[in-house]
């Protein structure tokens, strides 16, 4: 295991299963907003994290260098840069890179360095054949395995992930997130329960442009881990939610599948459900239970996975973890609790609780989607 300092729960909370909260916003006309409202909606939610884990992912966020891959990396020594960047710039071509400005939180203790780094491929460096996101999550693998004291924990074009231990209104503050903006935010407060709260290990996860925060339990992690392991992606982060992050990638940029498919795969329906489908329909889920059935993901959870241009509320199959969704004109909010989005909306056109196991969907320039179920939402 990599030497990576891990903080320990100094309070000794007792185990809380239904804790962590989840917040996402998303202006579908692709309009940039500060960090301001996110940080006050996830901040209405801090009773359900314990000061462990806070983070934020912010999408649309570095215009002046959208074609470029920008890595965000924690360091725990100079030496562990020092050798990072070398391995950098034997792969990539840096354009710009620094030091994240940060301000002193008094909560926030014993923070690692964390830089930024604009990157391009350096081809010579490829295989032939070698499609570009591939070439950037091996790299990513072999740093966060390889390379000690170093962690990558953000690395897609236009958009980034600002994370560490506390809680999430004291990332945001640290991180200065309110001199940010991006048209998709997505935040969590972490109460962690069977993991480490570490400043790696709180969300969201990444891999290239995908990140997910979660709220629950993947008791499937073991099995969900090798299935992955058999693709190249290693788990090093010392928590269950990190497998979500990696599955979607592979299921969506490597194999294909529409948002509506993975949703079938990570929270299938129950074999009952299935056999009373139509036939082809039955054919189908069959046949992904059967091929995919290493990252079904077992437990309570609720996820908000988003990448460029998309937001994705998920639960589990019987929702045992809270998920609410409301829209404001161009705008969709994904949330834990209700009066987090009412904080910073009063006034919403549309409400609901999505069903179960079904995706809620927001993109840019388009409607949101959702089963019929929950569209059969009212106003409030």
């Amino acid at each position: 295991m990599k030497n990576l300092t891990i903080t320990s729960n100094p309070y000794n909370d007792d185990k809380v299963v239904d804790a962590c909260s989840i917040f996402g916003m998303m202006d579908t006309t692709g309009r940039r907003f500060s960090g301001k409202d996110i940080m006050r909606a996830i901040g209405n939610m801090h009773v359900r994290g314990n000061g462990l884990g806070g983070g934020f992912a912010v999408y649309g966020l570095y215009p002046e260098y959208a074609d470029l891959y920008a890595f965000h990396i924690m360091y725990l020594s100079d030496d562990a840069r020092e050798e990072t960047e070398a391995f950098l710039m034997c792969n990539f071509n840096i354009a710009f890179k620094e030091e994240i400005p940060t301000k002193p939180i008094p909560a926030i203790k014993n923070p690692p360095r964390v830089w930024r780094y604009f990157m391009e491929i350096n081809d010579q460096c490829k295989t032939p054949g070698q499609l570009d996101d591939d070439y950037v999550v091996e790299r990513v693998m072999r740093i966060n395995t390889g390379l000690a004291d170093t962690f990558v924990f953000s690395s897609g074009k236009n958009m980034g992930v600002f994370k560490g231990v506390g809680y999430p209104e004291e990332i945001g503050e640290y991180f200065c997130l309110e001199n940010y903006e991006g048209y998709l935010w997505t935040s969590h407060g972490r109460f962690p329960t069977n993991t480490p709260g570490w400043w790696g290990g709180a969300h969201p996860f990444c891999i290239l442009d995908w990140t997910v925060v979660h709220n629950g339990e993947i008791s499937s992690y073991g099995i969900n881990k090798r299935y992955l392991e058999q693709f190249g992606y290693q788990c090093t982060m010392q928590t269950d939610t990190e497998v979500v992050a990696y599955a979607v990638d592979l299921l969506v940029r490597k194999h294909g599948f529409s948002i509506e498919t993975l949703a079938g795969i990570l929270s299938a329906p129950f074999w009952a459900d299935i056999e009373r489908m139509p036939d082809e329909q039955q054919k189908l889920f069959r046949t992904l239970r059967q091929v995919y059935g290493g990252l079904l993901l077992n437990g309570p959870f609720t996820i908000i996975i988003a990448h460029q241009g998309e937001m994705i509320g998920l639960t589990d199959r019987i929702r045992l973890r809270p998920l609410i969704a409301a829209t404001k004109e161009k705008v969709l909010y994904l949330s834990s609790e209700e009066s987090a989005i009412r904080l910073i909306s009063p006034e919403l056109d549309k409400i609901w609780i999505p069903t179960g196991g079904e995706p809620v969907i927001g993109s840019l320039q388009s409607p949101v989607l959702s089963s019929k179920k929950t569209m059969a939402a009212t106003k409030r």
